[in-house]
């Protein structure tokens, strides 16, 4: 499905549950305050014990009815100060808790956007969504419950402990007997678990892979009766996960049987003994009430144990997903004015450039317009020793000046225009922007200056006037959004039933693909872009509609240095010059008229036979 880093072997949950740390700190007054007042109100509850003892032993023996009353009242009261205190527990927690919650969603949502494309190419989205939404509820989970009560229920056993043996230091050895097999199927149970629910949660990003591609694609589902097929890939995914989640359950009943059946066993041991040592007068009846009740009250921290361990070990899990992204590099920023990729290409060249990109062999200068210097590029999981996508592109596009890339399917058009916005970094050589070294701009200033538009267009779930001003700064208004319509020829948004603000269904679906595209052509121009890159804007219009669209796109083309993907005559035309892209590299330029005089391959691609779509 997906590419994922595979499980660390050497994990450690606690290891993985400390990266928290950053995210509790600013709420750990009140988590700290929060546990402190769940053990209080713990050790209260082992209070009630010695009551009982008191009231046996005294009022009860004794036949003082007053005393069985009084007893009666402090029982009372304890059991309200132990209910209150967890109360309290409660409302410390649920909002520092939901706070964190929220901050780690909105980071790894700020990350996300930060990370390359090539990262988005290997990851499935499902895995993503699921990171962002099932794992971040299960480590709000662990902090609202296990992470307190694995501390409190420990200090409640060992204050029991201390109680009962205080008590009858016999019956007490008695009742820890089962402590040592019991710690020994934890252990065993902590490492299987750990690995059935790490499997468990790449499933579920699995599953919630396939119901988003099926709501996605259902036009492609129905369209070609597919929908057996993908509810079978579906069934089986969810037989996998049912699987795997029924072996969770299957050791969960595993350790709850150990750590239930021994203490239970260990309870009844101390029962008998501590009946024939009352019977022999050797313990008091109160002493035996005392001891079996504080063992009782002791079951629940007891029998926990295993639920507790299984919540702390999917938070584990679901801590190490959530980093396995968050640890992913972003984008970075070049600082020093070159990137890595540039001072390659130099040293390859012998080192013939000066900073101010005029080479010493007397080579033309980088002063203006759009120039790729010997640009190379390898998709970074390209095997080892493979050819690059592109070799050695050097290209310059005047400023002002239009450019129309044409190439064959495969040629490596749409890459090379996704270098420009820094989609993807070159291997080697350099892009300039008049003169300026695009490595050498934060990535918001690069992309403020140059403007996009895909053969894919891609619209976001709300109104048709926000997709298109997604384009431009935030001071844009209905005025630029007129305009930018106008040029795409997208008229067609004003006869929708809210005009403008007309709500897109998701990815835009509930548009044609021509709408789609000149939609996305509208947001490419909004901004008055210095730079526009346009990869076979108008792939998907009507020969009437692209004529019209053509004829209002000459008139920003005028003002702009435009690269565009071409694969039709009458898009070719809209450029000053055209350049010929063939086995990744630049292989001839001119005009139009030009290449179909001088160039074989190219007047072949401008023919009928030798038009080609757009190539990935």
């Amino acid at each position: 499905m997906s590419t994922i880093p595979e499980p660390d072997e050497d994990r450690s949950a606690v290891r993985a549950l400390l990266r928290l740390w950053p995210y509790v700190r600013p709420v750990r007054s009140r988590l700290f305050t929060a546990a402190f007042v769940a053990v209080i109100a713990s050790c209260t509850g082992l209070v009630i014990p010695l009551v009982l003892k008191w009231m046996v032993d005294g009022p009860v023996a004794d036949g003082d009815t007053a005393g069985v009353w009084l007893g009666a009242l402090y029982l009372l009261l304890l059991g309200l100060a132990e209910a209150g205190l967890f109360g309290l527990r409660r409302w410390l927690v649920a909002r520092p808790l939901s706070r964190v919650e929220a901050e780690m969603r909105a980071g790894l949502y700020r990350h996300l956007q930060r990370l390359p494309v090539a990262f988005h190419d290997r990851w499935a989205s499902g895995q993503l969504l699921s990171r962002g939404t099932t794992d971040l509820m299960l480590v709000r989970m662990f902090l609202a419950f296990p992470l307190t009560f694995l501390l409190v229920n420990s200090v409640t056993i060992v204050v029991g402990v201390i109680i009962m043996l205080l008590q009858d230091w016999t019956l007490g050895l008695v009742i820890l007997g089962p402590a040592v097999p019991v710690m020994v199927m934890c252990v065993v149970f902590e490492r299987r678990y750990a690995v059935v629910a790490r499997r468990a949660q790449d499933q579920v990003g699995d599953l919630t892979t396939v119901v988003e591609e099926s709501v996605l694609g259902i036009r492609i589902i129905k369209g070609f009766g597919r929908h057996r097929s993908q509810a079978r890939a579906f069934r089986e995914l969810s037989a996998t996960l049912r699987g795997t989640e029924l072996r969770k359950a299957r050791l969960l009943a595993t350790i709850w049987a150990v750590i239930v059946t021994l203490p239970e066993v260990a309870i009844g041991a101390a029962l008998v003994l501590g009946a024939v040592q009352v019977a022999d007068g050797e313990l008091s009846a109160g002493t035996l009430v005392a001891f079996l009740s504080t063992a009782l009250a002791l079951r629940w921290p007891v029998d926990s144990i295993g639920f507790l361990l299984a919540m702390s070990q999917e938070a584990a899990t679901a801590t190490e997903r959530y980093f396995e992204v968050m640890d992913e590099p972003p984008e970075e920023e070049t600082v020093s004015g070159t990137s890595p990729a540039a001072d390659e290409a130099d040293e390859e060249d012998g080192g013939l450039r000066s900073e101010g990109g005029l080479r010493s062999d007397g080579g033309l200068r980088s002063d203006g317009g759009l120039r790729f210097e010997g640009v190379v590029f390898r998709y970074p999981d390209a095997r080892p020793g493979s050819p690059p996508v592109l070799d050695r592109i050097d290209l310059h596009i005047r400023p002002g000046e239009s450019m129309a890339l044409v190439g064959a399917t495969g040629s490596g058009k749409t890459t090379l225009t996704a270098l420009v916005p820094r989609l993807h970094e070159t291997t080697a050589g350099r892009i300039t922007l008049d003169g300026t070294d695009i490595t050498a701009m934060p990535r918001a200033e690069l992309r403020e200056k140059v403007a996009v538009a895909f053969e894919e267009p891609t619209l976001f779930s709300a109104s048709i006037g926000e997709n298109v001003l997604m384009g431009a700064d935030d001071t844009a208004g209905a005025e630029e959004l007129e305009r930018a319509l106008e040029v795409a020829q997208a008229g067609f948004a004003h006869r929708l039933p809210q005009g403008t603000g007309t709500q897109v269904g998701e990815q835009g679906l509930s548009l044609s693909g021509g709408q789609r595209q000149r939609l996305a052509l509208a947001r490419a121009v909004v901004g008055r872009p210095r730079f526009l890159v346009l990869d076979d804007p108008l792939s998907a219009l009507d020969v009437h509609t692209e004529a019209a669209v053509e004829a209002a796109l000459r008139e920003v083309l005028a003002g702009t240095t435009a690269l565009i993907v071409a694969h039709r005559p009458s898009t070719v035309l809209l450029a000053d010059r055209v350049a010929l892209l063939s086995g990744g590299r630049i292989t001839a330029v001119g005009t139009h008229q030009e290449l179909l005089r001088g160039n074989a391959e190219y007047a072949h691609l401008m023919s009928g036979t030798g038009r080609q779509e757009d190539d990935r």
